[in-house]
């Protein structure tokens, strides 16, 4: 059985310019497709009020990060008004030690400032499971309207390709 690291107190803050090329450097590491400008993109929504960016940190080292779009592209969510946390992501390196866990205490104290829900969506394949595991443990349900891709509803007999786009939105009651 795996020990779980202790918690390190990671540093949340909100997204700076000079945080970007770090961020993608370390996406970049990794092998996975984030680059630059897509943080570039979330820092011009964030000055935009449009979108919020957490940043973890440890010991001035980036972990993670997570953001809160205030009007989700899910339609659902956007209709009743639901901000919706996104792309979510702490370093490999970084995992099962508290900086998830803290990543979403301020998503959820942010968002319940206006919100009485916070709604995510969540990947469908293997790679995330600890995921889905995770926002249960915190509470959030599925909203009952099965699964999506690229935000749009799949019906019954429909031929799906299971990627990142595939997914099953969830909420939680926070207040």
């Amino acid at each position: 059985m795996k020990a779980k690291m202790p918690n390190l107190n990671p540093i949340i803050r909100l997204l700076e310019s000079e945080d970007i090329p770090h961020m993608a450097e370390a996406f970049e590491r990794l092998g996975w497709n984030k680059p630059a400008s897509q943080y570039e993109r979330y820092y011009m929504e964030q000055i935009s009020n449009l979108r919020d960016v957490y940043a973890a940190f440890i010991e001035n080292t980036f972990a993670g990060y997570l953001t809160i779009c205030w009007s989700s592209p899910y339609p659902p969510f956007r209709a009743a008004k639901i901000p919706e946390i996104v792309d979510f992501n702490v370093l490999p390196q970084f995992r099962r030690q508290g900086i998830g866990t803290a990543l979403m205490d301020k998503a959820e104290s942010e968002i319940a400032k206006i919100s009485s829900v916070a709604g995510i969506g969540v990947g469908m394949d293997p790679d995330y499971g600890a995921a889905q595991r995770l926002y249960a443990l915190r509470g959030y349900v599925p909203d009952g309207r099965g699964l999506h891709y690229k935000d749009l509803p799949i019906r019954y007999g429909d031929t799906i390709v299971v990627d990142d786009s595939l997914a099953l939105y969830l909420t939680k009651k926070l207040r």
